[in-house]
């Protein structure tokens, strides 16, 4: 029985927040999550980059380290990494097998997350890790990850506007759900945050004891180079000097939060050197975010833009390079703030092609091209295409435009997966 198999049977019991299936599945296997160090990510945007430098550079320096992340891109086995390398497809089977073992007939079953997220504890726990650096989920408090008593660090990302239907309509609900990852006297540190979200992870940092820091993003150096070949950005936090490969802006304030949760373990007696963190930020990777990829011999950016923060900081980027008007190739999710991203993207002159995100409950493009035009009436092109093959054949005929595919990450993994 393959894990996507496995994964299917758990899948019809959708998003439930809640813990304590996850604790009494935990408990059938033994408390695996008691025997791993964790580092917990949470945040709006950002919290997938934060882990990925994390674990690059504790990997680099020489710890045994776990990564839980999601959504995948392509196949599971990318959620759940050892020192970089995704779990092999025999491992995630044979631990789904445990898990699917665990679960009482008797009691309410566990979702599909909280059945990966058990395996990814009990991966850690048989592997004895030094530490795992564990992204939430969803929100944070009743979050599946967040069974974990004593975190190494806890970071809160970033906060906007997203999964309001779950975590509450106002910044100030989602807040309270993000900020419950914290724990008494368990260091944290916090991105920018606006006010009303501010002022809630505050309160609950003070009646916590929790130590807190507060990053500013790191500064841009001059361009240097690791190779002599290939220019590199390179930033410095606090002293700390480090290249920078992920694109955009927004890395500067998310790679900060990393250096920020490094140097509390430095503080806690981890041997993390100046040039270690800047080897491991050498070998960072993060998929589909500000990806340049190349299709049909055209060169074009992917990038897994799926709320309006996040299509600010795509914009902020395209706008960057100068490009001029942008074709954007989007399907996004019907749950998504489809208005919000579309007025942070468009401009006059851009061109949108539409197209449904497969396997997925997608927008309707007929119904995104409505809501675009009304927003952008000045847009020189908007279409709607049955699959995206089609849209980004379309948008191939636009030579001088950059053109980016964004507006969900299971679009971005059903391109890679084409690919």
């Amino acid at each position: 029985m393959s894990s996507d198999t496995i994964l299917k049977r758990f899948e019809h019991f959708g998003v439930r927040p809640g813990l304590e299936r996850s604790r009494q599945l935990l408990a059938k296997l033994g408390y695996p999550h008691s025997a791993v160090p964790v580092i917990h990510v949470a945040g709006t945007n950002g919290k997938g980059s934060v882990c990925a430098y994390l674990s690059a550079v504790l990997a680099e320096a020489g710890y045994r380290t776990g990564r839980y992340i999601s959504p995948h891109l392509v196949d599971w086995t990318e959620r759940i990494c050892l020192n970089e390398e995704p779990i092999s497809p025999a491992q995630l089977q044979q631990l789904l097998l445990e898990v699917q073992e665990a679960i009482a007939p008797d009691e309410p079953s566990p979702t599909q997350f909280e059945v990966i997220t058990a395996a990814a504890w009990l991966y850690f726990a048989q592997q004895q890790v030094d530490v795992a650096v564990m992204e939430v989920g969803l929100g944070g408090r009743l979050d599946a990850t967040n069974v974990c008593d004593r975190p190494l660090v806890s970071v809160i990302t970033s906060i906007s506007w997203e999964h309001w239907q779950v975590l509450g309509p106002t910044l100030a609900d989602i807040a309270g759900e993000k900020a419950g990852i914290l724990k008494s006297g368990c260091p944290a540190v916090v991105g920018q945050l606006p006010p009303e979200a501010r002022a809630v992870v505050e309160k609950r940092i003070a009646e916590l004891g929790c130590p807190a820091v507060w990053p500013e993003p790191a500064a841009v150096l001059e361009s240097a180079s690791l190779s002599g070949e290939h220019p590199t950005r390179w930033a410095s936090y606090r002293g700390i000097e480090y290249p920078l490969l992920l694109e955009g802006d927004i890395q500067l304030g998310n790679s900060a939060l990393a250096m920020a949760a490094l140097q509390i373990l430095r503080q806690q007696g981890w041997e993390i050197s100046d040039g270690t963190i800047a080897a491991g930020m050498a070998k960072t990777r993060w998929p589909g975010r500000l990806q340049w990829v190349t299709w049909r011999n055209r060169r074009l950016l992917a990038d897994g833009a799926h709320n309006e923060a996040s299509a600010r900081a795509l914009r902020r980027y395209a706008d960057s390079l100068d490009a001029g008007a942008v074709t954007w190739v989007m399907g996004i999710l019907a749950s998504k703030d489809r208005a919000g991203m579309f007025k942070a993207l468009l401009r006059p002159q851009d061109r949108l092609f539409l197209v449904p995100v497969p396997d997925a409950n997608s927008a309707a493009p007929e119904e995104l091209a409505d809501l675009a035009n009304s927003i952008c009436p000045e847009l020189a092109d908007c279409r709607c295409f049955a699959d995206l093959e089609a849209g980004l054949s379309a948008a191939a005929e636009s030579l001088d435009n950059l053109t980016v595919l964004c507006g969900s990450l299971y679009l971005i993994g059903h391109f890679l997966k084409l690919r």
